[in-house]
């Protein structure tokens, strides 16, 4: 969602005076949950579905948070030949193809400017898709992470 001046605290830590990064987690955006601060608020609305559909969602932020680290292509002036190292086809199923086609976008992306939070936004492919493929380049010597 895009910054609005009007909503939550978090518009407090964005004054004029200092600009703190701040943000909030919300099922449903402010002024379209007619309870809010009135006393229809209550625990009700809480369902555990939703509640551990909002817990999963931490995680896999927490997960990208830990997790993204920028590479070096130890091979970048042409494309490693991926098959005899036996990383083609090497998963197999439709997952399989998704894995080479992550692995061509990290080796790609790979120049030690690009984390892997932006190969994953750049590819459409999910983060944890990335993170597998660098993790399977890396083990196969074809990257080396970048010291921050």
């Amino acid at each position: 969602m895009e910054f609005s001046p009007y909503g939550y605290d978090e518009r407090q830590f964005c004054s004029p005076a200092f600009n703190l990064p701040a943000g909030n987690f919300m099922r449903t955006p402010h002024g379209r949950f007619p309870e809010y601060h009135t006393s229809a608020d209550n625990l009700d609305f809480v369902q555990p579905l939703y509640l551990a559909n909002s817990f999963l969602k931490c995680l896999s932020i927490v997960s990208v948070l830990e997790n993204n680290r920028t590479y070096l292509n130890l091979n970048p002036k042409c494309e490693p030949q991926l098959g005899k190292r036996g990383l083609y086809h090497a998963i197999g199923g439709p997952e399989g193809q998704l894995d080479e086609l992550a692995m061509l976008w990290v080796l790609n992306l790979s120049d030690g400017n690009h984390s892997l939070l932006d190969i994953a936004t750049q590819s459409g492919c999910s983060f944890d898709v990335i993170k597998r493929a660098a993790d399977i380049l890396c083990e196969h010597a074809l990257l080396t992470e970048q010291s921050t």
